[in-house]
């Protein structure tokens, strides 16, 4: 099928503390109706805080977290709006690209409670709890076998999901995505914000009293289809997805950059994709938080770009679905193509009178829409979200079809390698990295960082304000920073929810570890997190690849970056694992000459594909590996016949080297006589 570049949304699923479906849910935010009661998943009582936005509808029962169950029931909201019966469809061709912030949590908790009061565990816990499983356990779900990740980017998770699965659209890597963000209410997260003192005594109230955020819970799914496969079964189509934007701050883990630059960036870049002028935007769902420090950037950084606008209307739905993490922004992107489609905007809730007055005198001309919503015609519309660990994304949608992506066909090099399996603080030391800096660092993080500068230095790629912005990383992992995650937990049920680090929780989110590395480097570009198995470090230069072919940047760091400690070794008994950070530096080819870069070798093709099998397990996955070598050579332009060598994925246990075996055997017959194994 001919592939034009540009992407539709086709279809809505939205579960979140306002209702169990999109119809329920926007008629709620329109009334300007909130979710908020006190909590009930976790004990509150020695707390400052009690209030949140719980799910109380009937999820689909399915032997995975919650957060998992969650998405399901949106996924299949959305893929009904949409009207897709996956069983008409090529599935191969049918992406799972999704977002979390804390990934399985509450199996998480389960685990760790169970074993503390010495009940008996559930070993099928474990495999629940790393944020990996969640787009695997969808896809297993509906039986989908195409392009499949998990964007762990905190808050920004969500947004930068639909992002991404849009641009596999555009690239003609797949036909329809199931795209979003899925997050539940966790005693983690709410200790961790808790401990930060970001959480509202009270219920949130973004732009007004602003006195801290209430934890929400949900997920928001957004059916997008090329438009050609679209029309073909002649779909009705919600809107456009027409560009988006990405950047970090390297400013800080968890605060924003006073000066907004990062949320600027991201807008603009968001806006340049989209080829629209910031004069074209009619609405903006905002992060709207309800902290200080982000609900004051955010409104410096909206009035700086549309100061010249005279139209635009604002709102946080956070105000009435509280901030749901990973799934915050898939949720306020459906309401964004509702308000597209309904020629309406939900607005900002509880807001008193003197906060209205207070925020219409100090708003810069743009149209907060306060307490109730509003009819108006919008053509186009920006979601954005800002996360922990830097992370700024933003995405455009339209009413009328956008300019169709122009993709770049010049060469992708590979100019800088570098690897570490440990680090000491003489490592730190060579990159001139401050103790009072490493101090802070979690394992998995020390190793990215290491991993990182060390592919950075070979590469020969020093940080400048010309190119800060035009430099990315991308990171892959399997289980992120489990040994925080895992000590965290375990800290709050020995010590109660109200006793959570303020020093620790930062780092268990898994975005953490880039934005130590962007800190330390400057890089202010296109940043992303995908965890999804041992896979996950190519993953990450696949992933890059795309970012380099849409223009987002003109370098990516791409690296696979896993730990090993004492976590693992409770939770893996009898494991051989290992841990590392390995990083590449890839290139466009107008970016490796101007600076005179080496070229250890071209990117000449790359390709992903999955198998809907149980998260954890192998057998069954030769299809995929299949597909995916083939799939590979064809984008590279070679036959199997070409290739001289095979770098395979076995490690030694039987049933992973039996499926590299039996693929490579009959892939490379011809060619390959032993194949390398790889741990």
């Amino acid at each position: 099928m001919e592939n034009s570049g540009k992407c539709v949304v086709a279809g809505l699923g939205m579960v979140c503390g306002l209702g169990g479906d999109v119809p329920a849910c926007w008629e709620a935010a329109m009334r300007g109706e909130s979710a908020f009661a006190e909590v009930t998943v976790t004990d509150t009582a020695r707390c400052y805080a009690h209030k949140g936005a719980e799910v109380h509808c009937d999820l689909p029962r399915h032997d995975s977290d919650r957060c998992v169950r969650l998405c399901i029931k949106a996924a299949g909201e959305a893929l009904a709006d949409a009207g897709i019966d996956l069983a008409n469809e090529d599935r191969e061709r049918v992406g799972v690209i999704l977002g979390s912030c804390v990934g399985g949590a509450a199996s998480i908790e389960k685990y760790f409670r169970d074993k503390a009061a010495d009940r008996p565990v559930d070993t099928g816990d474990i495999d629940k709890m790393s944020a990996s499983a969640i787009a695997n356990q969808v896809a297993l779900y509906f039986g989908t076998g195409g392009v499949t990740a998990n964007i762990v980017n905190a808050c920004a998770a969500g947004t930068m999901s639909i992002a991404y699965a849009a641009d596999l659209i555009r690239m003609g890597r797949a036909d329809v995505c199931i795209s979003g963000g899925t997050d539940a209410f966790s005693s983690l997260a709410f200790s961790g914000f808790h401990a930060l003192h970001a959480l509202d005594p009270e219920v949130c109230s973004p732009f007004g009293r602003s006195g801290g955020i209430t934890l929400g819970e949900g997920s928001g799914i957004l059916i997008l289809e090329s438009c050609e496969h679209a029309a073909a079964r002649g779909a009705k189509v919600y809107c456009w997805v027409s560009g988006s934007g990405v950047s970090s701050d390297a400013y800080h883990i968890t605060a924003p950059r006073p000066d907004g630059a990062g949320q600027l960036s991201a807008i603009k870049a968001a806006a340049k994709s989209a080829e629209i002028s910031l004069k074209d935007v009619d609405y903006v769902n905002a992060h709207g938080t309800g902290t200080a420090k982000n609900d004051e950037t955010e409104l410096n950084s909206l009035k700086t770009l549309f100061a010249d606008n005279g139209h635009v209307s604002v709102s946080s739905t956070k105000s009435m679905t509280g901030h749901c993490l990973g799934a915050a922004g898939s949720i306020e992107a459906v309401f964004t193509v509702k308000s597209i489609s309904e020629s309406a905007v939900p607005p900002t809730a509880g807001l008193a009178p003197e906060e209205v007055s207070a925020l219409a005198e100090g708003a810069g001309g743009i149209d907060f829409v306060a307490n109730a919503g509003k009819s108006k015609p919008v053509e186009c519309a920006v979601s954005n979200s800002f996360a922990f660990g830097g992370t700024n994304a933003s995405i455009v949608f339209t009413k009328s079809p956008g300019t169709p992506a122009q993709l770049s066909t010049e060469p992708i090099y590979i100019t800088g390698i570098g690897s570490v399996n440990g680090f000491a603080p003489g490592d730190f030391a060579e990159f001139c990295v401050k103790p009072a800096f490493y101090r802070k660092l979690d394992r998995f993080s020390s190793l990215a960082l290491i991993g990182g500068l060390t592919a950075l230095r070979d590469a020969g790629l020093e940080i400048t304000e010309e190119n800060e912005n035009d430099v990315g990383i991308i990171i892959g992992t399997a289980d992120g920073p489990m040994t925080e995650i895992v000590n965290f937990q375990k800290n709050i049920i020995r010590s109660g929810i109200e006793k959570g680090s303020a020093f620790a929780f930062p780092n268990t989110v898994y975005n953490a570890a880039g934005g130590y590395l962007s800190i330390v480097t400057g890089i202010k570009g296109y940043s992303a997190t995908v965890a999804n198995g041992s896979q996950a470090g190519l993953q990450s230069v696949c992933y890059a690849a795309g970012v380099l072919k849409k223009g987002a940047a003109g370098a990516v760091l791409a690296m696979g970056v896993d730990e090993y400690s004492d976590a693992e070794k409770e939770l893996f008994p009898g494991r051989a694992l290992a841990e590392g950070a390995v990083g590449l530096v890839l290139e466009t080819a107008e970016s490796s000459e101007q600076r005179g870069a080496k070229k250890y070798a071209e990117l000449a093709g790359y390709a992903m594909a999955h198998s809907p099998v149980p998260y954890g397990k192998y057998s069954g996955s030769e299809n995929a590996v299949t597909r995916a070598i083939m799939a590979d050579c064809a984008d590279a332009g070679v036959s199997p016949d070409d290739v001289d060598g095979v770098f395979s994925f076995a490690n030694g246990a039987p049933e992973v080297d039996d499926i590299s075996k039996n693929v490579l055997g009959k892939i490379f017959c011809k060619k390959i006589y032993r194949c390398t194994a790889l741990v």
